[in-house]
């Protein structure tokens, strides 16, 4: 094991501080139609918690600038990379003009020290943000991701609220006083990098002030690498009205929203009543803190909180409805599978044990009966993997999992999951012995870590041509409504969920998942797919070029699991 931990610290990236300005607050940059801005890749010392590490930074701040464009807009950002790598920026969720699209199939990669001049487009409302397309677990992982608020065109496409407030929500694995490293090649690429500090808005202890009475929209946008959020906030009310591209079909109360990385969520909040909350990602098995915010005695204006307990439906969404009907029931144009391959140690002597669940042991590397994952041999799996996030509290299902029900989790988590959808309700507990068929740990962080794309494969497979990856030769044409099946093989090496990221070719919205009908419809770019899942999309295609569609779980990305998908012009 000590020989595979040289090889990964070989070409390490910087990790310096001396000298390094110091990471601000990001600003909120209004921009006009025909608006420009200059926004800057650049190293900053970063202060979390006690320590001081090294990050990279839009302009200086983490998150980067807040951009407040209307809808409709076209603006043009000019980018230079001083960083430590080429950069790409990629505008997630815009469907823009392709060349502007920030991948490597369409521009040349900006090396350090040059510029790129990008022209944005934002037809639709809601929130939207921008990260790298390149070495992404790296870039997104030391800080570069900013949100793009669209305001809409129509005066009353949102309810009434007091104000706004962006969050991005993201988490970073500091070793040893310093970030993790990272070196020339991907590593992590089985479950991809969790965390251990939580940061807000770029703070690991974010303090936010309210007044009582006061209406607050938090747009919610999850920028880590893997982890998946599940974000309640006690002792106020919540109000699902938003999701990644637009309003949902009917505004309604809930408990909490899930949030897959790089999804949005746009809740409205009511402080009803004075007092010290916190926000929280919440768990089966745990909380953590995410901010506090304190409600003060002082009245805000009452009309919005008299307005908040309407819950609207909206007649586009309805209308869209209506126009989906017949693709219900028809078969899908295509079905994407999602597989992973692992070969850890495969030639090794056994015996062999599953990294999830330790007891599990076997003289040959068969799969785990609880998980389904491939066992891997003893030596990798490093019994203290488990030390390092709590393997006690992700496993006591028994009487913590009775605790999150209590707070309105156990039976009725599934109906806010995936921001109001009823489809959480099958899988509660799936083969994969995670509730909710997702993984809200890293509980294998020895094989983890010692994950390369070398010895693990994350696939995208085509089931109706066998073409994985960036094999798969996709064509449509602007005006194509694409049913798509995506399906999350248990039968697999890890099976793990998969958030599913589709570039701006068009938008699209969940049809059913396991065959159940999607309750709440609501323009998405990106879809969790649990393990064992199975969802059905239909992808509006609006936009011509080349574009790409991945898992977003930025190690998987990078890893390979995405494909390239061609679209003409009508």
């Amino acid at each position: 094991m000590a020989h595979h931990h040289a090889q990964h610290t070989t070409a390490q990236l910087p990790r310096e501080t001396e000298g390094l300005p110091e990471a601000t607050r990001p600003e909120l940059v209004e921009l006009a139609d025909g608006g420009e801005l200059k926004l800057e890749v650049a190293p900053v010392a970063k202060r979390i918690g006690d320590t001081t590490v090294r990050m990279l930074a839009y302009n200086g701040s983490i998150p980067g600038p807040t951009l407040k464009v209307p809808q409709g807009s076209t603006v043009t950002v000019h980018v230079t990379n001083r960083g430590d790598l080429d950069a790409t920026v990629h505008w997630h969720g815009l469907r823009l003009e392709n060349r502007f699209d920030g991948t490597h199939d369409t521009q040349a990669p900006i090396p350090v020290g040059e510029t790129f001049t990008y022209e944005v487009t934002v037809p639709d409302p809601g929130a939207y943000w921008y990260h790298p397309h390149i070495r992404e677990d790296y870039g997104q992982e030391l800080g570069l991701y900013g949100n793009i608020l669209v305001e809409p065109a129509e005066r009353d496409y949102w309810p009434p609220v007091h104000r706004d407030l962006s969050l991005t929500l993201d988490d970073v694995l500091i070793e040893d006083g310093a970030i993790a490293p990272f070196s020339s090649e991907t590593t992590h690429v089985a479950m991809g990098r969790f965390g251990n500090v939580m940061l807000v808005a770029g703070e690991s202890e974010l303090a936010l002030t309210a007044k009582r009475g006061e209406v607050v929209r938090l747009y919610l946008t999850n920028t880590a690498n893997t982890r998946v959020f599940n974000v309640t906030l006690p002792g106020a009310r919540m109000k699902l009205v938003g999701g990644d591209a637009g309003h949902y079909e009917h505004e309604e109360l809930v408990d909490d929203v899930l949030i897959a990385p790089s999804e949005r969520v746009v809740v409205d909040v009511l402080f009803d009543r004075p007092g010290e909350l916190t926000l929280e990602h919440r768990t089966p098995d745990r909380s953590y803190r995410l901010a506090g915010i304190s409600v003060g005695e002082d009245a805000a204006e009452p009309e919005p909180a008299e307005q908040f307990e309407v819950l609207r439906s909206n007649e586009d969404m309805a209308a869209e409805r209506e126009r989906l009907a017949p693709h219900l029931t028809a078969p899908p144009d295509k079905t994407l599978a999602f597989v992973a391959e692992m070969d850890l140690g495969a030639e090794t002597a056994g015996p062999y044990l599953c990294p999830m669940h330790p007891e599990v042991v076997s003289d040959s590397p068969d799969r785990c009966p609880k998980c389904g994952m491939r066992l891997v041999p003893a030596e990798l799996a490093g019994a203290g993997g488990h030390e390092h996030h709590g393997h006690e509290e992700h496993h006591g299902h028994g009487e913590q999992h009775g605790h999150a029900q209590q707070h309105g989790h156990g039976e009725r988590h599934g109906h806010h999951h995936e921001h109001g959808g009823d489809g959480g309700h099958h899988g509660h507990d799936d083969a994969s012995g995670a509730p909710q068929g997702i993984e809200w740990e890293d509980d294998m962080v020895e094989v983890n870590r010692l994950t390369t794309p070398a010895n693990m494969r994350w696939k995208l497979v085509d089931r109706e041509t066998g073409a994985e990856n960036a094999g798969i030769d996709w064509r449509f044409r602007v005006g194509d409504r694409v049913k798509i099946r995506l399906v999350n093989e248990l039968d697999s090496d890890h099976p793990m969920p998969h958030p599913f990221h589709v570039h701006g070719a068009g938008r699209f919205l969940i049809l059913a998942r396991d065959g159940v009908e999607e309750p709440n419809l609501v323009w998405k770019d990106t879809v969790l797919v649990r393990t064992g899942e199975t969802v059905d999309i239909l992808l509006e295609v609006t936009n011509p070029g080349t574009w790409m569609a991945h898992c977003h779980i930025a190690e998987h990305h990078e890893s390979g699991m995405m494909l390239t998908f061609q679209v003409e012009a009508a």
